[in-house]
């Protein structure tokens, strides 16, 4: 009786230690950088953080925007913060200036991200609360991690990051949703790359949101970077996460990562999708997911992550 007694007791312990409460701090790196640290309950001097970077487009620091919400990077920071690790979520640089209404002059490239995200890592760093500092990036911010992290940074975990240049994965994106418009993308796209200006022929809205003269600078420089050449570069630890429900970045694209970066962790999430949803139904379902923000993200999700960190 108490061996099982004892047993019971041992499990309790586990699941405390794995379910910790947290709390959350508001904190600004400057005037326009701002986010919240989720902070781990526990006991030990100093904490490993993680710092989340969002995808593309205005998402803030809980993976939504203005007219999609589904709480995907929130839903993360707080299940990686009650297994013990300290979470930090940031605003992209855009949002305070959408807020402030102050985007006419906004104008940022591709780099700009990583220089912001090289900011955080720093203010952090040199707070000297941390044993190691690991860099999560969504999407487009799986590639602006890579690209930060070559100095003060432990570990890199990307999740849904893409293998091949954004032009590519553009192309196919457009080819398979809108097909119509493909010939006229990839028409000015090329005119892109090479610098040239153009006009949009088509009144098409999908094509003026994503060629948009105001956005082209920063596509254009986007375009410019490879992200197989920049996870080459990396010689820290390496998780690389996909689903196989994903829309948007096809798992593919992490095997193409995983290739030549043999030594990194891949790890393929039955289900997931690109808002880091478990699907069980078909693309409605999918689709639907990405306006749902009480819809859970998926547990292995932050089972995955939790131990690549807690091995490191």
């Amino acid at each position: 009786m108490k061996k099982n007694i004892w047993i019971i007791l041992l499990f309790a312990l586990r699941v405390s230690a794995q379910n910790q409460p947290i709390t959350t701090q508001e904190i600004s790196i400057d005037s326009e950088l701002n986010g919240t640290l989720y902070n781990a309950s526990n006991d030990l001097k100093k904490p490993t953080l993680a710092i989340l970077i969002a995808g593309s487009g205005p998402t803030n620091r809980s993976g939504n925007q203005p007219n999609i919400h589904n709480n995907s990077l929130k839903y993360l920071a707080e299940g990686l913060a009650t297994k013990g690790i300290n979470v930090f979520c940031f605003d992209k640089r855009v949002i305070a200036r959408i807020i402030a209404g102050k985007t006419d002059d906004f104008n940022m490239l591709f780099e700009d991200n990583s220089t912001d995200v090289n900011l955080i890592v720093s203010y952090f760093k040199e707070l000297n609360k941390y044993s190691k500092i690991v860099l999560i990036g969504h999407s487009e911010g799986s590639l602006i991690g890579m690209m930060s992290a070559t100095k003060n940074v432990d570990g890199f975990v990307s999740i849904a990051g893409a293998g091949r240049s954004i032009d590519l994965l553009m192309k196919d994106q457009i080819s398979k949703n809108y097909p119509y418009i493909i010939k006229e993308f990839e028409e000015k796209l090329d005119l892109l790359k090479k610098g040239e200006s153009f006009v949009l022929t088509s009144e098409n809205t999908i094509l003026a949101t994503l060629l948009n003269k105001k956005n082209r600078p920063y596509l254009k420089s986007w375009i410019d970077i490879n992200p197989q050449e920049k996870i080459k570069k990396l010689h820290i630890p390496i998780l690389l996460i996909n689903g196989t429900k994903d829309l948007q970045v096809p798992e593919s694209e992490a095997i193409l990562l995983k290739e030549v970066q043999p030594n990194a962790e891949l790890i393929i999430i039955n289900n997931m999708n690109h808002v880091l949803k478990i699907i069980d139904g078909d693309e409605v379902e999918n689709k639907a997911s990405y306006n749902n923000p009480k819809l859970p993200i998926a547990t292995e999700l932050v089972t995955s992550i939790y131990d690549f960190i807690a091995k490191m």
